[in-house]
């Protein structure tokens, strides 16, 4: 334990909390981040944030309800892609399948501007031993069972992330 030990590792502890496509990077990416720097990295996913560990992530964005998040079109002249479009939150509503477009567009900007997927940061947090912790109550909530999860999660209760969080450096809430 880092603060036993002053030669151990730096410890992580993070809590994700959601799991829309832009939630989901903030945990992957701080926890793979601190476990290529050599810290100790855990990683509690509870409420919506616990579909993260499902094999088949299904991650969208939705641009309803966030004003903060302006459309950028992944293609055109940079002149366009560069126009922050401010939808309505009415047209966002009622336009069927525009969380889908909203997605779409998300990845696709991602992918011109060389950021990993989900998936890749996963893979590198499993690569570098993140502890992906599923919380056992969520699943219980919402009516999951083991085999719905990535055989490298573990599975524990909020008991089991206090007594790794107790000892770590930095604790986040995502």
């Amino acid at each position: 334990m880092s603060k036993s030990n002053p030669n151990a590792p730096k410890r992580l502890a993070l809590i994700s909390s959601k799991g829309t496509l832009d939630w989901a990077y903030p945990p992957f990416i701080l926890a793979s981040a601190a476990g290529a720097m050599g810290w100790e990295v855990g990683v509690f996913f509870t409420f919506y944030g616990l579909t993260l560990l499902k094999p088949e992530l299904t991650a969208a964005v939705s641009p309803l309800g966030n004003p903060a998040m302006p459309m950028k079109m992944p293609f055109g002249p940079e002149g366009f892609q560069n126009i922050n479009w401010q939808m309505p939150n009415m047209l966002m509503a009622n336009v069927p399948g525009f969380e889908g477009l909203a997605t779409t567009l998300m990845k696709q900007t991602f992918q011109n501007k060389g950021v990993a997927t989900i998936e890749e940061l996963r893979e590198s947090c499993l690569d570098l031993d993140v502890r992906l912790i599923g919380c056992q109550m969520t699943m219980d909530v919402f009516g999951f069972s083991r085999k719905d999860f990535i055989p490298q999660a573990e599975i524990g209760g909020a008991a089991t992330f206090l007594e790794y969080a107790a000892d770590a450096d930095v604790q986040l809430f995502i």
